[in-house]
């Protein structure tokens, strides 16, 4: 009997230490730069000192991060697609959405410039690169980025040049794009801090450079916001809040704005 009882003490014991170590983890989806520039690895073990939660997450295209909210299987997102997010509030998936961090866009070309788009708007850019057919490398992934991508397009008038030969859709992630484009000698648009992260793995000789730059049309706002309980009843929403809580207080906006790589800064804190 004396046995039987320490076996069920001790299963209780696992039981509770596991429901512990379950209620101090967070889930999240995010978008790939924010995993591919390190910046993850950088912040999780300061969120963890600072809270004692773990944070883990899975880096996708924004539009597969929004969707593994959807399906209730991360607890938090944080992705950079604006109008997509603010949809995904309203149909009743996710909520307290809160700004943190942003960069811009940059589109680039190999040095060669065929299409002589250097120093053009975005809108313009993509203009003289589709009359010139010189070719653009698309991540065609229903990414933030490439929801970015698409409607550049389209403010350029531009019909979305799909199953056209110049246009190629690698439908991967962005770093990946980037050596597409490189090996082709063609365009591409990738946020600010891949490209940093991109310099840094080409020391030598950059098979690209940046082409178009400084268009307020190429902001690009990063947010965190919550799954919904209400959609999402076994979410984490106490965790999922400590995380969103934590990512816009003073030291960890400072912690984003210190992270540099090249000496140069991939995201700029905007926390309200």
């Amino acid at each position: 009997m004396k046995q039987v009882i320490a076996g069920l003490t001790l299963a209780l014991m696992l039981l509770m230490t596991t429901a512990a170590l379950a209620g101090d983890t967070v889930m999240m989806a995010t978008t790939t730069s924010t995993d591919n520039t390190g910046l993850l690895d950088y912040l999780a073990p300061i969120f963890q000192a600072d809270t004692g939660v773990e944070l883990k997450w899975t880096a996708v295209g924004t539009g597969k991060a929004l969707a593994m909210g959807e399906n209730c299987d991360v607890d938090v997102l944080m992705v950079h697609a604006p109008d997509s997010e603010i949809k995904f509030v309203d149909a009743g998936f996710g909520e307290d959405r809160r700004l943190v961090m942003y960069n811009d866009f940059v589109i680039v070309g190999p040095e060669a410039d065929p299409a002589k788009v250097k120093g053009m708007t975005a809108a313009n850019a993509l203009k003289a690169i589709a009359a010139a057919k010189a070719g653009f490398a698309s991540r065609g992934d229903n990414s933030g980025t490439n929801k970015k991508e698409l409607s550049l397009w389209a403010g350029a008038g531009i019909a979305t040049p799909i199953k056209v030969e110049w246009y190629v859709e690698t439908g991967q992630g962005m770093i990946a794009t980037l050596n597409v484009a490189g090996e082709k000698g063609i365009y591409s648009m990738t946020d600010r801090g891949t490209w940093i992260k991109f310099e840094s793995t080409h020391p030598d000789s950059m098979p690209l450079v940046i082409i178009s730059e400084g268009d307020e049309a190429l902001f690009n706002q990063y947010s965190v916001m919550a799954v919904a309980p209400a959609h999402c009843p076994a979410v984490n929403n106490a965790m999922a809040l400590k995380y969103m809580d934590w990512i816009v207080t003073p030291a960890a906006q400072k912690a984003i704005a210190d992270f540099k790589l090249l000496g140069k800064p991939l995201f700029i804190p905007n926390a309200k």
